[in-house]
């Protein structure tokens, strides 16, 4: 941790968080030392640091109480429409920083906590990550929270209260080992219980087809928990509200065990209910067709559409009387998106709700569901996309089957009209797959149930129309939309990167924090002396940071100095970990044979969990590390080159790691990564990007030029033409003398000798298997790196094109891409104005 600032660097440092006022830091001392009286147990007169965390975050949770419940009368005043993001995955990270910076109380707060004898930073790192996500899709859910309340929106995140996140990552002996992340062992104090919001959750049963209707019965019920965390937009008294459900098994489950004087186990058999609640699945673009994770995507979208309609039809804070009766104005004032397809059921648990609870025709029930539903899908691999088996459904939700039956013929009727004796499409199209195994395409169900459709960056959406979903697109192209993606800049600038924030505030004032596209503005600065210097001192405070963070966590000493050339995400193929390192090995060799030459210094950090079944990603992290170990500790090469495994990423590691970068490695193959948001975030942050044209990674250079990003590589159009002529490992294997000498080595156990066959899965997927052509783009990837060598060496010009692209990283606020959501799909318009504090009159 970075030493305490000394008394009169304090005084002096008069940031973006604003100047504390005395009457501010006087109010936070008092409150905190009345929380942390009530903290402390009876029989303990000594706090623990963990105390001071908590009576911290009562104190800053008390500001938002008052806002949050004025938000909420505020939307019930004003009935807007109101928007539900459906996602299984919330990625918060951490709470504390984020709620002080957005309500600008950070300042009051630091100064408070220093005149106690205590150190805020240290305060901070006692709170546990809340990873209740993944990757991309569950942190962009989190940002996308962030600009909803910022702009004012009345906005709502569902998803699922995990008992357990994602694994904690230990790397024991080089390979990967996961534990459990018990993330709410000491209580979580930002998350309020709603017990009065309770709702019940159907499985199982059978249909009956009365002549009052359809009645799904002898189901078994799950009860669904609420857990409500307020979300603070930036400075305009907004919070709103993320719900997340956590399952109890009712009172009465399985107690018919009981009469037979099992009581015991019926009780414990309360557990199999709860269980739905239990554990985040720990897959990254990879479809796991589990019946718990089936129950998990169905309790969610259940006890959401529940809440939905009850705020639909009680119009009054607090009430529960129904105003409302006639559904005829439902996609007026309720938008639900799809955060990928796994909210998927969502369409045809509306119809039921319509159709078999509230006597809504079929048709009208229809163009309601479609009118209020949008999809966002998020990947193209294959192996991604959910397709359940059909006896799965017939079993856990029977209604939902003979609904989507119902709509999938609805739907092919319609195709077949408009293209007659075309089979081969109707097939193409159903959302029932047929063959060995029948199968529920998930996707089909979200393309056919909701108005818009997009994508999540401007390649992506232009595959997603004219290959993943083409004959969709064909039959309505007006659904199909784009929305790049983008990320708060409150996390991701104002809280990581303090010190770039006040240099950017200084010269353009604060207006970018809301508004970054205002950055633009920094262009004027490029060639300014002074600003240079600036810039290159606050990336170079935060490399020794990260150096500091290091050694004191991972006892690593690296060279603040270096180059810190950083890949950080979920460890998968497609993301091609091994092309960066090959560039490792690659260095590593060419110092070996001159080690007197002079090299650019390079610590190359790699970081991200493997999804604990997946074989090949796990072996990945294996070769990194033995890599590193032969690299780290040869004599010859010393301080010139150090290869790092960032052990457990998570948010919290990459607010530290992405302020320290110089380099961002982008290097998916071309078409296989739909966006990406880590490439922005290290954009914003003063880092230099190695990338294919891939992602968001091709609208950064239409941004900032592509000649100020290192793009190297196939095109799209590139991999299409290897794919027909066929791709030969081997042909690159032989003509690159480098590229076949680092293969030699790790398959003769140069880097295992303990082991020398234990890379053999991984020299054989890249020679004969290897779907994402990591031989094909080496070649042009280490000419690359030795332009980015070049640059490097000349840190005024390197300086000049970070300036250019954080002015040019405006584009990548998620501000913008949910201004685009709420006008485009949702049909609503952000607002600027504040809602009055707690302490003034609502009017």
């Amino acid at each position: 941790m970075a030493a305490p600032l000394s008394d009169g660097d304090r005084r002096k440092q008069i940031s973006v968080r604003g100047i504390a006022g005395l009457g501010d830091v006087a109010e936070v001392r008092k409150s905190f030392n009345r929380h942390l009286h009530f903290t402390l147990v009876k029989d303990r007169n000594v706090a623990t640091p963990r105390d001071y965390y908590f009576a911290l975050a009562h104190t800053v949770r008390d500001h938002l109480v008052g806002r949050w419940i004025r938000t909420q009368q505020h939307y019930y005043e004003r009935d807007p429409k109101r928007i539900y993001y459906l996602s299984l995955e919330f990625y918060m990270g951490r709470t504390l920083q984020n709620t002080m910076v957005n309500l600008g109380l950070q300042n009051a707060c630091d100064e408070a906590i220093y005149q106690l004898g205590l150190d805020l930073e240290e305060l901070e790192e006692i709170e546990e990550d809340a990873g209740l996500g993944n990757g991309g899709l569950g942190r962009l859910a989190a940002c996308f929270l962030d600009s909803m309340a910022t702009l004012g929106l009345a906005a709502y995140g569902y998803g699922i209260r995990y008992e357990f996140g994602i694994f904690n990552q230990k790397i024991v002996d080089g390979w990967q080992v996961e534990e459990a992340d018990d993330w709410l062992r000491y209580g979580n104090p930002w998350e309020k219980a709603r017990p009065e919001y309770m709702l019940p959750v159907h499985f199982y049963g059978r249909v009956e087809h009365t002549p009052d209707g359809v009645k799904w019965i002898d189901t078994q019920v799950v009860l669904a928990m609420p857990y409500d965390t307020p979300v603070p937009g930036y400075k305009n008294n907004t919070v709103n509200t993320m719900r997340l459900w956590s399952a109890k098994a009712p009172n009465d489950f399985n107690l018919q065990e009981f009469n037979m004087g099992d009581y015991i186990e019926a009780v414990l058999d309360r557990n199999l209910a709860e269980n739905i609640s239990r554990v985040l699945y720990p897959n990254d673009n990879f479809f796991e067709g589990k019946e718990l994770r089936l129950k998990q995507e169905y309790f969610v979208v259940a006890a959401t559409l529940q809440d939905i309609i009850r705020r639909f039809k009680s119009s009054k804070f607090g009430c529960r009387d129904p105003v409302r009766t006639c559904f005829e104005t439902f996609p007026d004032k309720v938008a639900i998106q799809l955060n990928d397809t796994h909210p998927a059921l969502s369409i045809p648990e509306l119809m039921r709700i319509l159709v078999d609870v509230e006597k809504v025709d079929w048709d009208k029930a229809w163009e309601i569901t479609k009118k209020t539903c949008a999809y966002t899908n998020h990947t193209v691999l294959p192996e991604a996309l959910e397709r359940w088996p059909v006896s799965m459904f017939e079993k856990l939700l029977p209604r939902h089957l003979e609904i989507i039956y119902a709509l999938n013929q609805m739907h092919l009727d319609r195709v077949a009209a408009l293209y007659p004796g075309d089979i081969d499409r109707l097939r193409r199209m159903s959302v029932i797959e047929e063959g060995d195994c029948k199968r529920i395409n998930m996707a089909h169900l979200c393309v056919i149930g909701s108005h818009a459709v997009n994508g999540v960056a401007r390649i992506h959406s232009d595959i997603v129309r004219n290959s993943v979903f083409k004959d969709f697109y064909e039959l309505e192209p007006e659904k199909f939309q784009n929305k790049t993606n983008g990320i708060t800049p409150r996390r991701w600038l104002l809280l990581c990167n303090p010190g770039l924030a006040d240099i950017i505030a200084e010269k353009i004032g604060e207006g970018f924090i809301t508004d970054l596209s205002q950055l633009k503005k920094l262009l004027e600065f490029i060639d300014n002396e002074s600003f240079i210097r600036d810039v290159a001192k606050v990336k170079q405070e935060n490399k020794l940071k990260f150096a500091a963070y290091l050694e004191e966590q991972y006892k690593v000493k690296i060279n603040p100095m270096s180059m810190f050339d950083v890949q950080v995400k979920r460890i998968h193929e497609y993301k091609r970990q091994l092309l960066n390192c090959l560039h490792a090995i690659t260095l590593y060799n060419r110092i070996r044979c001159n080690p007197s030459k002079s090299f650019v210094p390079r610590t190359i950090m790699i970081g991200g969990k493997a999804a604990p079944g997946y074989h090949m990603a796990k072996m990945i992290i294996k070769l990194i590390t033995s890599v590193g170990e032969v690299i780290n500790n040869d004599p010859y090469v010393g301080d010139k080159l150090k290869v790092i495994f960032l052990e457990n990423y998570r948010v919290s590691l990459a607010e530290k790691v992405i302020p320290a970068a110089d380099l961002s490695q982008q290097i998916s193959t071309a078409g296989t990564e739909a966006s990406g948001t880590g490439n922005m975030k290290f954009m914003v942050n003063g880092a230099l990007t190695i990338g294919t044209m891939d992602g968001a990674n091709v609208e950064m250079a239409e941004e900032a030029g592509e000649e100020n990003l290192f793009i190297f590589g196939m095109r799209v159009e590139d991999v299409e033409a290897l794919d027909q002529k066929g791709y030969n490992a081997q042909e690159y294997y032989e003509r690159l003398p480098e590229l076949r000498q680092a293969i030699d080595q790790i398959t003769s156990g140069f880097f295992s000798p303990r082991d020398p066959g234990c890379f053999k899965d991984v020299v054989n997927m890249l020679m004969y298997h290897d779907r994402f052509k990591v031989f094909a783009d080496y070649e042009a990837y280490i000419k690359c790196q030795g332009q980015v060598d070049q640059l490097f060496m000349d840190p005024r010009e390197w300086t000049r094109k970070v300036i250019r692209n954080i002015a040019c990283s405006g584009k990548f606020s998620s501000d913008r891409t949910i201004t685009e959501y709420a006008r485009e799909i949702w049909g609503v318009e952000p607002s600027a104005t504040a809602i009055p504090p707690p302490n003034l009159p609502r009017n």
